[in-house]
């Protein structure tokens, strides 16, 4: 693989790209290119032949937010556009998940939200010792019986007026937003 640095205007954006970063999500990643510019030559941006973003159109954006003159890209070149199309898709998607009690435990939350990841506050761990000797089986049996449950969702601050809006508006027309949302992420699962 050879990195290259090129003039930044010969460097065109994908308008093929269907993955974006607004926002907040933006400003950080802005951000962190003015803190850890090294991080752009160990992570560079993939362009054809035509030097078209395959992989990195944010970085590119942000990189010219920033100001920079150039860039450091890695050519991929002898693609057919099924396979340019391919590594669009699968360079923006998420294979992998988070281990949230190493982050927890063995990172900083701040530093962590700073480089743009959001680290949800962890629940408080609950004693539960007060229970023990109880029997308290049928009790908690009775309890939940025809109640409903809970799931937190969470949303980005930008989010959640308006989702706060559509789920009081669904509520109101008596619907069953928990079983509007499962039937959604059903399909979208045999999407996969």
């Amino acid at each position: 693989m050879i990195v290259e640095k090129v003039k930044i205007s010969d460097v065109k954006t994908n308008p093929k790209n269907p993955r974006i970063i607004k926002d907040d999500k933006f400003r950080k990643l802005v951000k962190s290119i003015q803190e850890f510019p090294q991080m752009l030559e160990l992570r560079p941006i993939v362009v054809d032949e035509n030097n078209i973003v395959l992989g990195g159109n944010m970085r590119l954006k942000a990189c010219k937010e920033v100001g920079l003159k150039e860039v450091f890209i890695v050519r991929a070149n002898d693609l057919t556009d099924e396979q340019k199309d391919e590594f669009i898709v699968k360079d923006n998607v998420g294979f992998g998940e988070w281990d949230w009690d190493i982050l927890a435990n063995e990172w900083d939350a701040e530093l962590l939200n700073d480089w743009g990841l959001y680290v949800p506050e962890m629940a408080t761990e609950v004693d539960y010792s007060i229970l023990d000797g109880e029997d308290l089986d049928q009790e908690l049996s009775n309890m939940t019986g025809g109640v409903k449950k809970a799931i937190q969702i969470e949303f980005e601050a930008e989010h959640y007026e308006q989702a706060s809006e559509l789920v009081k508006f669904w509520r109101d027309q008596s619907a069953y937003v928990g079983g509007m949302i499962m039937e959604y992420l059903k399909a979208e699962k045999e999407k996969l």
